[in-house]
């Protein structure tokens, strides 16, 4: 295969291993109940921390183990009243603040307001955001909505990569090079489509009404979104010169790689289905 072939290919390890993952996790999100959703999700936390805090280690020191106890913390989330949820996560933000800084103190600076940004930038990214799709997922119609979030990031992947990889001549950011106008403009459009059929399905087959309008409109803003959480988490890998968070994933990188997306679209998310 020449190199022309190679660039415009399509990366068979990367769509493997998506088709690997894709049932698996529509497994979990339909069978599994708010237990197991809120465990695994802590799991997956955990993992992407993991990643995050090897990839900033190269230029700070960061706090480790208030990173990887909040992750812990998302297994919590199944017994959070759902009224209390948006309370609970400013009281939670107030205190990693505090036990952050109760940490400079106590090390003598030894552990500085860098190593504290790093660490606090790390948690509200991860964790508190991934909690944010296991609280939807635990809503009395959570099955339904969830798949809103997973259609808005992996539907606008998939379109963006085979439109961008075939037909991508004008680049759109040297934040990620080879992301193209033409693949940002067709993974929104895929996604607003995708989440359209699912709309269709929803209100032929369940006792819910859902407008389209406000569908199309909901999965354009969360798949802008997830395109911006995209290039953030490459931002991260350009700033500690990375390629990949690790080789979790064949094809994809690490878990991070995978979902940066979904995060940054589940509080969001969170917000605008809520108002369905």
């Amino acid at each position: 295969m020449d190199s022309e072939q190679t660039k415009k290919g399509i990366d068979f390890k990367r769509v493997s291993s998506a088709l690997i993952g894709f049932p698996l996790v529509a497994a979990i999100m339909i069978l599994g109940n708010k237990y197991v959703i809120s465990i695994g999700f802590a799991i997956i936390a955990m993992i992407a921390m993991n990643e995050y805090l090897l990839a900033i280690s190269k230029k700070s020191k960061p706090v480790s183990w208030v990173a990887y106890l909040v992750c812990a913390l998302i297994s919590l989330t199944c017994i959070i009243p759902q009224e209390m949820y948006s309370s609970i996560i400013l009281g939670a933000i107030f205190t990693i603040l505090l036990i952050l800084f109760a940490q400079v103190i106590k090390t003598d600076m030894k552990t500085n307001f860098n190593d504290l940004a790093y660490t606090f930038v790390g948690i509200i990214y991860i964790p508190v955001f991934l909690s944010t799709i296991a609280m939807l997922r635990n809503l009395e119609n959570g099955k339904i909505l969830i798949w809103y979030v997973l259609f808005s990031g992996w539907a606008t992947d998939v379109f963006a990569y085979a439109i961008g990889k075939r037909f991508g001549k004008h680049k759109f950011s040297k934040v990620s090079p080879k992301k193209s106008i033409e693949g940002v403009i067709a993974g929104t459009l895929g996604a607003v489509i995708v989440s359209l059929v699912y709309t269709y399905f929803i209100n032929t087959y369940t006792s819910f009404q859902y407008s389209y309008m406000a569908i199309s409109i909901i999965t354009l803003l969360l798949s802008l979104i997830g395109q911006i959480g995209d290039f953030a988490a490459s931002t991260i890998k350009r700033y500690v010169e990375i390629k990949d968070y690790s080789n979790l994933i064949p094809g994809h990188g690490g878990m991070l790689d995978r979902i940066d997306s979904i995060m940054f679209i589940a509080p969001f998310a969170y917000i605008m289905l809520n108002l369905l």
